[in-house]
Formats: structure tokens, sequence, C-alpha cells
């Protein structure tokens, strides 16, 4: 009676119908068997697994497959009353393409006139702080060589003063990966002139240490004022620049946003301007906070973004894209492009929720599904791991991705 039990559970284990979740290539994958339909019944070991890149272990399954394919797999086990009998049983893995196998990576034209890099990373010092800056062409740009037209200016400062500039040239744009370049040089050029720096300090020495209302509200204006000549000193120089190669400015077009920080006695100041869909964000100390520190182009006009290259944009409220904060400390200051923005928050609400923004950064910790991490505290090789982790897959978004966070 014992042999016929043992045996008609293994032939139902046997007999079963177990089906394995499809697994895709070069992305970590793990199933478990759930045995508790077979109490008696235990998993030895699986064959065959050596060309999945796979391994079993505790009735689990994971790993990171090599490459597409159907495999068949052999799954030894035996009755718990037998363990001296083991049989055999056949399952199908499916193994798909990873997604971005599909896509090409056609290099750009190195001897173009305005050649770029299809990638650039940056890690250095910043206001007292540390910052990494990364920017990767998309996947649209990459499939069909085209160039990257996002890009990036860090520079350290007279006085204690650093400024990081992010711009994401419009892709309808002929010179959009000018445009960007451009932007993000010049505003760093226009505030690394030790006579602007000394002009916004003293108007924020009054701001912050003066009790009287009338001085602190003329000297934001003042502060204010010398940002937007730094604004129209970078339209001017696309302006000249489309004028001597006989362009449009339109060719030129490109978001920009800015940061400009120095930290004082009395907390960190930190002047932002932005036009376009790029959002910056401080994050309090205690990543209880978050606060988005510039006016972004969405809704109002939706689908058509505004850009530094548009004349209008310095008649309709300028005073509004400036922004003036001033914090004891913060965790993180983080800008990015819409390549970022659009597949991890997709919304703007999403950009003030503290929520989301924990949901990123468990994402940067190895939450994902490349288990690509950003090492913020052994942060040797941290602009390379950014850099990796920008190459994340997201359907629909491949957009050129930049991202830069103070910390």
């Amino acid at each position: 009676m014992e042999k016929a039990v043992i045996y008609r559970e293994k032939e139902e284990f046997k007999e079963v119908h177990l089906v394995l979740k499809n697994a895709t290539s070069k992305q970590f994958y793990e199933f478990s068997f759930e045995m508790e339909d077979f109490p008696n019944i235990k998993i030895k070991s699986i064959g065959n697994l050596q060309e999945t890149g796979l391994t079993f272990e505790n009735n689990r399954l994971s790993g990171i497959p090599h490459a597409n394919s159907i495999h068949d797999l052999d799954i030894e086990f035996f009755h718990i009353h037998d363990e001296n009998s083991t049989e055999i049983k056949k399952v199908h893995l499916l193994v798909n393409a990873d997604p971005k196998d599909l896509w090409k990576n056609i290099p750009s034209d190195i001897n173009d006139d305005y050649y770029k890099p299809d990638e650039a990373s940056y890690k250095g010092k910043f206001s007292g702080k540390k910052i990494t800056v990364v920017s990767k062409r998309g996947r649209s740009h990459a499939h069909e060589g085209k160039f990257r037209d996002d890009d990036f200016a860090v520079d350290e400062l007279f006085g204690g003063w650093s400024i990081v500039s992010v711009a994401d040239g419009a892709g309808s744009a002929i010179m959009a990966r000018e445009g960007s370049r451009l932007a993000t040089i010049s505003v760093n050029r226009f505030f690394s002139s030790e006579e602007i720096l000394k002009g916004i300090e003293k108007n924020i020495e009054t701001v912050y240490n003066t009790s009287e209302l009338s001085k602190q509200s003329k000297a934001r204006e003042n502060i204010i004022r010398l940002m937007y000549e730094g604004v129209l000193y970078v339209y001017h120089t696309l302006d000249q620049a489309a004028t001597e190669h006989s362009f449009s400015i339109k060719d030129f077009h490109t978001t920009l946003i800015f940061a400009l920080i120095k930290k004082f006695d009395f907390g960190y100041v930190i002047l932002t301007f932005g036009v376009g869909d790029c959002p910056i964000n401080l994050i309090s100390q205690d990543f209880s906070e978050v606060k988005l520190l510039n006016q972004m182009d969405v809704g109002e006009f939706g689908g058509g973004t505004r850009f530094i290259t548009m004349k209008e944009i310095f008649s309709d409220d300028p005073a509004s894209r400036f922004g003036i904060t001033c914090v004891n400390d913060f965790s993180y200051l983080v800008l990015m492009t819409d390549g970022i923005y659009d597949p991890k928050f997709m919304t703007e609400s999403k950009l003030e929720n503290i929520d989301s923004w924990k949901t990123f950064f468990n994402d940067l910790a190895g939450n994902n599904d490349d288990r690509v991490k950003v090492d913020f505290i052994n942060d040797i090789h941290i602009d390379q791991q950014l850099l990796t982790w920008t190459d994340f897959w997201s359907r629909g978004n491949h957009d050129d991705r930049t991202l830069a966070i103070i910390y």
C-alpha cells in the first residue's frame, strides 16, 4: 500500500502541468517552485541549466539568462519516503530577447563639424558637496546614427560658488546638439565673472542679514536682474552663432536649466532658472520633503515645450522662471532632462511627491531589472555607475538622458 501511494504521488507530480514564467535575456530572473500541493515531493536538482545562465537553490531558479532561446530542463525529484529513487520531469523555459538588442547602436559621425560624443560623464566637488552628471544618447538617436542633443556643464567659480547647467536640444531642430552645448557653456561662462558673483553675493547678504523688508525686496530684484542678464547672454550667444553660420536661431532650439549655489554661514543659497520641461528638485536633509525649484513648461503648452531661443520668454513675466532658495542643508539636488523625467516620474505632480523620489532613489540603489547600483557612499566609480544605470529599459521612452545629482 505504501509503495502504491509513493508511486501515485510521484506520477501526479510528473504529470502536473508546470509552467515556468518567461525570462528575458540579460535581465535578472527568478522563479520559485511552489510545492504546497506536493508536500512529499522534493526537487533534488535541475538539469541542462548550464546553457541558461541560471542556478537552482532552495527550490528557486535565479540568475541572468545569456541569450534568447527555448530550453528543455530536467527536474530531478524524489519522494521523501523513497529518497534513493529519483525521477525526471521535463519542463520548458522560454527566454525572450532583450528589447535593447532590437535597437541598433550606430555611432554618430566623428567627422561632422559639430560632432558630439554619444555619452559624457563627470564627477567632482560642488560647493562643499559632491556632484556627478551623466548624459547618454537615447536609443531613438542611436538607432539612426544621430547625435546626442542633450548637454551639460559644471564649473567651480570664484568665492566658493558652483554652477551646473543642463540642456535638452529640440529633436526637430537641426542644430539642437550645438544649441544645447552653447547654452550650457555660455551660462556658466557668464557667471564665472568675479564682478557678477560679488554683485549677487552682496545682495544675498542683504536678503538674509537685513530685517528691512524694502531692502530685502530690492536685493531680490537685483539678484533676479543679474540672473536675467545671464539668460539673455545665452540667447544672444545662440543668436550670434546662428547668424555667423547662416542658420536660423530656431535651428538651435534648446531647453535650459541651471543651479548656481554657494554655502554661506546661514545655509546653502540655491539660485535657479528653467525654461522647458526639465526639472530641478531639492530633497531635504532627512528625505522627508521635496521641492520643485523651477517652473515647468508643461500642461499649458502641452506637447510644445518652450526654449531659451524663444524671445517671448523674456517678456512674459520672466521673473517667474527664477528661484532663490535658502536651506540649512539638503540630501540631494537633482537636475534632469525629460529622458529621465518621463519614464521615472511620468507626471509633473510626482516631482513633488516624496514617495516617488524614494522609489527613484531605491531604483538608483539597485532595485531595478538590471540590478545596476549607484553607490553614493563608496563613490569612486559613481559617474560610470550612473552612466550604466541610464541605459535602463522603458517601453516607449528612448530619448536622450541627462541626470545631475549633487549629494
